[in-house]
C-alpha cells in the first residue's frame, strides 16, 4: 500500500492506541508523526459507553492532547445520524449516563414510554430491568437501532462482553435483530467521516485491530491496516472475508513504515 497517498488516518482506540488505561507501544510517536507531517487523523471508536469528551480527558491523562473534534464514537455518530432524520424524537436508550447526555445534547427526549425508537448502546450500567424493557419494546415492533456490532471489548484484564452479546440476548428473546447498526463497519459511520474530512474514500485509511469492524471498513473504499496489538491473531486472517491492505505488529511499526516511505 502506498502510505504517502493517505491524507487521513482513522484510528481505532481499544486494542490499537490504548489498552485499558495504558497507551500501546508507538501510539504517542505515531500521533506526533502525523502532526509533523500535517496529515489529518481522527480517533474512531465503536465504544459508545464513553463520549468524545470522556475520551479526550482519558487521553490527556495518558499524555496525548487530542481535541474532542478529532474523536468520533459510534454513540455520537448514532445521535447525529438519527437527529438528521427525526430531531426531537422520543428515544428509549439503553446506555451509560455519558451516552444519555450525548442524545440529550442532540435534542432527543429520553423515555421508556411510547418511544419512537429504541437505541441499544454499549451499556456498562446495564440492568435486567433495562434488558427486559428493551425486549418488550422490540417485541412490540418498535424501530430498533444499535450503535455498533462488537461482540467483546478488549481490556487489560481480557475481553468483556460488548453490545454484540446484548444483541444476541435480545434476538434470543424476541426473534429480532437491529433494524440498523450505525458504527463501524456500516455506512452511516463512513458517511459522517467523509463529511468531516471532505476526502475521497481511497485517501483515507482505517487502522484497527478487529477484522469484522475496522478492516471491514474497506468495503466502502477505504484503505485498511490491521494491527496485531489487540483482538486479531495472524491465524484469524486465513478464514476472514475481510483482508487488510497491510498488517503490522503495532502502531509503532506503522509509524516507521510511514517514515520509510516518506
Amino acid at each position: 500500500m502506498r502510505l504517502e497517498k493517505i491524507l487521513c488516518f482513522l484510528l481505532d482506540m481499544d486494542g490499537t492506541i490504548t489498552l485499558g488505561d495504558h497507551l500501546l507501544p508507538g501510539a504517542h510517536e505515531f500521533i506526533q508523526l502525523l502532526s509533523r507531517c500535517d496529515i489529518q487523523y481522527f480517533f474512531l471508536t465503536n465504544n459508545s459507553s464513553r463520549s468524545s469528551v470522556d475520551y479526550s480527558a482519558k487521553l490527556h491523562t495518558l499524555g496525548l492532547e487530542i481535541p474532542t473534534e478529532r474523536i468520533l464514537t459510534s454513540g455520537e455518530a448514532a445521535a447525529s445520524t438519527l437527529a438528521s432524520r427525526d430531531e426531537g424524537a422520543r428515544i428509549y436508550l439503553v446506555g451509560t449516563p455519558s451516552l444519555q447526555r450525548e442524545f440529550l445534547d442532540h435534542g432527543f427526549e429520553l423515555s421508556d414510554e411510547n418511544p419512537d425508537t429504541v437505541v441499544l448502546g454499549f451499556d456498562t450500567t446495564l440492568t435486567y430491568d433495562k434488558l427486559s424493557r428493551l425486549c418488550s419494546l422490540v417485541r412490540e415492533g418498535t424501530p430498533y437501532i444499535a450503535t455498533h456490532p462488537d461482540l467483546n471489548c478488549p481490556t487489560a484484564e481480557g475481553p468483556i462482553p460488548d453490545i454484540g452479546a446484548t444483541i444476541a440476548f435480545v434476538e434470543a428473546s424476541t426473534g429480532r435483530v437491529p433494524d440498523e447498526i450505525i458504527g463501524k463497519p456500516f455506512q452511516p459511520m463512513t458517511e459522517v467521516i467523509l463529511a468531516r474530512t471532505g476526502l475521497e474514500p481511497a485517501q483515507i485509511c482505517m487502522v484497527g485491530d478487529r477484522l469484522y469492524t475496522d478492516i471491514a471498513m474497506g468495503k466502502h473504499g477505504l484503505r485498511t491496516v490491521l494491527v496485531l496489538s489487540g483482538e486479531t491473531q495472524p491465524g484469524d486472517l486465513v478464514e476472514s472475508p475481510y483482508k487488510p491492505d497491510l498488517v503490522v505488529k503495532d502502531i509503532g511499526e506503522l509509524a516507521q513504515l510511514i517514515k520509510d516511505q516518506g
